[in-house]
């Protein structure tokens, strides 16, 4: 794994990054008129529906240009990307783990993948942001926090301290904290258990895959300039460059890097950021290389935590998003570093072997609140300041082979893979003296000094299975059946203060998958699949009778029924889903053992594309039934689960403006029904509606394309609880924030 000090890579990074910052200034400047230009490169054709015809230029003005550029590049990782869709918002295909990237049409699966393009009309930061628009996804994390989780289907992804998003298709080297779309050439979201396809995940999370596409070297030159500015005085630059080089541009690199500072729109909260990533490769005839190094760090002063509520309280209304409750004194810094080494080569035109290795290492120190506690309902607060430290390292590795056959009217797509994952956590924390305060007026109190913890490792996990999958086409490809089995061992020791292992875990567990594809026609898809998903087993708590008990893996089962309707330019799903999962609880005669569960059906429609010239939709509603069926305490089953909201909707429009070419502009809606907070269903969250709205021109300055953007996130202000973690935490709702942005392209 390649090592990058990070001071030379910091000024190396603050250097580039001012220097083409100067050139903008200097280029907008002197510049005196306004007119069209591009979208983020993609990889269709197509993608010209959003961007204004070509028109002469005037040689009376040399400054002014109606003209669309596109850069036509392509994925050089081990397979290409899929197209997009019309109006370049959503790809038309998507990575499913070891089988690769298969068209939607052609994927037993829900599964959508959003384009740089998007990431950055929506002005995206972190994969949270991007995520927002997708009817099947909720963030837990806070406004103004350090850390990404999410709900999908209604069951969390990304809790804990694991990073549980993948990366080009494995675990391990994503940032474990959170990752920003700076890097990302799509966000890649598949609902339901991904274990088959992905392995266990880090951090068991059944409810669906996040994976993040890397950015990596186009065939045509690129220098792109991004500068940013978000309320209150947060201010930032973002570059963006891409070269090839040797005789047959068989070399490539590409760099993004990125620094943010100021004021947040929380009050008394302050952030910096500072990003760097670089992707290498290597196209041969047969061989093919990547190489990925990533470098962030993100501080803060006064970072956002989440609530949680005594017992018998009922939930009172959220503060403005922009109240902090933090001390002004509190401060947290995050720095990740991250590196993956892939490649792929072609032993006969049928047959590829492919490998990954990798890992990344995350250090976190943190002087702050914990989760505050809600005392009644006029907001009061009790809570304990504590100094923390956290170390993360994890490291992945993977081998397999992909082929294509055939036997008599049947063609075979088959992927054999093994894959290894290890993690180490860390941890040390020092606590303070209690703080009194109030949710709608914060309490100032004088600092503490807390000395810093001594950090012990906590934990050990090493996850390895063998898995093998193959999609047996026939009838011309309109029936697709694809099976898959997975062996997956699961190890892990967790450590007591003295540094010995307090308890371990070693077992395994088979599973299967099933699914079918038919296409009756060749703009409809009906699928099916069966699926099981693996969560580590528990270990009994040294506080229940038979402590240091270990369980078998759960597994989560999945059983989804869908269609995929292509009409024209606009595409539409819609998914029916069932997906049980059990899990461990402390029952009768203070007993642990396997005996809840929880089941949650439902019904997602999604639609993307442009449903007529200029204009644009993207979003759709999930409807979900969630039941806890099984639980150790009686009165709880037939509850819903912490989390899990009757209804969630996203509707997200554009809409080229006929009087001014290159204008667009651009809004939405997001809604998220009540919430419980306890499994009890006595305290509940309110449901929430949140409105943005915003615009963006597509011009050319002196000849060099040009966008600029604008964004105002929650436009009423509302004030809402925006969702709670599966252990009863919720955090406030973004505040108004205003969002600035102009792209240049050199």
């Amino acid at each position: 794994m390649p090592v990058v000090s990070r001071p030379c890579g910091e000024r190396v990074l603050a250097l580039a990054i001012r220097t083409a910052m100067l050139n903008f200034v200097l280029v907008a400047g002197s510049a005196s008129a306004w007119a069209a230009g591009p979208e983020q490169q993609e990889v269709a054709a197509d993608k010209t529906a959003n961007t204004p015809a070509a028109t002469p230029t005037d040689s009376s003005n040399p400054g002014l240009m109606l003209d669309s550029t596109t850069i036509n590049g392509y994925y050089s990782g081990p397979t290409s990307l899929p197209e997009v869709l019309a109006g370049g918002q959503v790809a038309r295909g998507a990575r499913l783990g070891m089988m690769g990237n298969k068209d939607v049409m052609d994927t037993p699966f829900s599964v959508t993948s959003y384009t740089a393009q998007t990431l950055a009309d929506l002005q995206t930061v972190t994969v949270a942001d991007a995520l927002e628009r997708d009817p099947s996804v909720r963030s837990t994390g806070q406004t103004g926090g350090i850390v990404d989780s999410f709900f999908i289907r209604g069951f969390p992804v990304g809790e804990g301290n694991l990073g549980e998003l993948a990366y080009d298709g494995v675990y391990g080297v994503a940032p474990n904290y959170r990752v920003f779309t700076e890097y990302a050439e799509r966000v890649e979201v598949l609902k339901g258990p991904g274990a088959l396809m992905y392995g266990i995940s880090p951090n068991s999370g059944v409810g669906g895959v996040i994976n993040i596409v890397p950015k990596r070297p186009l065939d045509e030159d690129l220098t792109r300039v991004t500068s940013s500015y978000a309320s209150d005085s947060q201010v930032g630059g973002h570059l963006d460059i891409s070269r090839r080089f040797g005789s047959e541009n068989q070399f490539g690199v590409r760099f993004n890097g990125n620094l943010q500072g100021g004021d947040t729109a929380v009050n008394d909260q302050h952030r910096d950021l500072g990003i760097g990533a670089i992707a290498l490769d290597y196209r041969g005839e047969r061989l093919r290389l990547n190489l990925d190094f990533i470098s962030q760090k993100e501080s803060y002063e006064g970072a956002s935590r989440p609530f949680t509520i005594a017992p018998g309280v009922e939930v009172p209304s959220a503060p403005n998003g922009r109240t902090s409750l933090p001390q002004k004194w509190g401060w947290s810094d995050t720095k990740e570093q991250s590196a993956l080494l892939g490649g792929e080569y072609d032993l006969s035109d049928t047959l590829s072997l492919f490998a990954h290795a990798g890992g990344g290492k995350s250090d976190v120190k943190r002087m702050s609140d914990q989760v505050p506690r809600i005392l009644n309902e006029a907001g009061d607060t009790s809570n304990i300041p504590g100094y923390y430290k956290f170390n993360v390292d994890r490291s992945t590795v993977d081998v397999g082979l992909r082929g294509e056959f055939v036997t008599g009217a049947v063609s075979h797509m088959t992927t054999l893979m093994a894959t290894r994952y290890q993690d180490e956590l860390s941890r040390g924390i020092n606590n303070g003296t209690e703080i009194r305060s109030n949710i709608y007026h914060p309490v100032e109190v004088p600092q503490q000094y807390i000395n810093s913890p001594k950090v012990l490792r906590i934990s050990e996990s090493q996850l390895s299975g063998v898995a093998l999958t193959d999609t047996l086409l026939m009838f011309d490809e309109r029936f697709q059946l694809t099976l898959g089995v997975r062996r997956q061992d699961i190890e892990s020791r967790n450590y007591n203060p003295a540094g010995s292992v307090s308890s371990k875990y070693n077992d395994s567990a088979t599973t299967p998958l099933v699914g079918v594809v038919i296409k009756p026609w060749e703009e409809v898809s009906l699928y099916y699949n069966y699926v099981e998903g693996l969560s580590k087993g528990d270990i009994a708590p040294g506080t229940a009778s038979n402590a240091g008990e270990t369980f078998a893996p759960y597994k989560s089962k999945q059983h989804e029924l869908g269609v995929k309707y292509e009409h024209g330019t606009l595409m539409t799903t819609v998914a029916l889903f069932q997906i049980e999962k059990p899990s461990g609880e402390v029952g009768a005669g203070n007993l642990f053992s396997v005996q809840a569960e929880q089941r949650n059906r439902g019904i997602e429609l999604s639609m993307f594309g442009e449903v007529a010239p200029g204009t644009r939709l993207m979003g759709g509603v999930t409807l979900l039934d969630g039941e806890l069926t099984d639980s150790a305490t009686v009165a709880n089953r037939g509850n819903k689960p912490v989390g899990v909201p009757d209804v969630q909707a996203n509707l997200w429009a554009e809409w080229d403006t006929p009087w001014l070419e290159g204008f667009t502009l651009t809004g939405g809606a997001i809604y998220t029904d009540s919430q419980y907070v306890n499994q009890a269903n006595t305290q509940e969250l309110d449901a929430w509606t949140r409105f943005d709205a915003g615009a963006r021109y597509a011009t050319k300055i002196e000849g060099r394309p040009t966008t600029f953007r604008a964004t105002v996130q929650n436009v009423f202000d509302r004030e809402y609880w925006s969702g709670v973690a599966s252990y009863g935490a919720f955090s406030q709702g973004y505040p108004r924030t205003l969002q600035l942005s102009a792209t240049v392209d050199f």
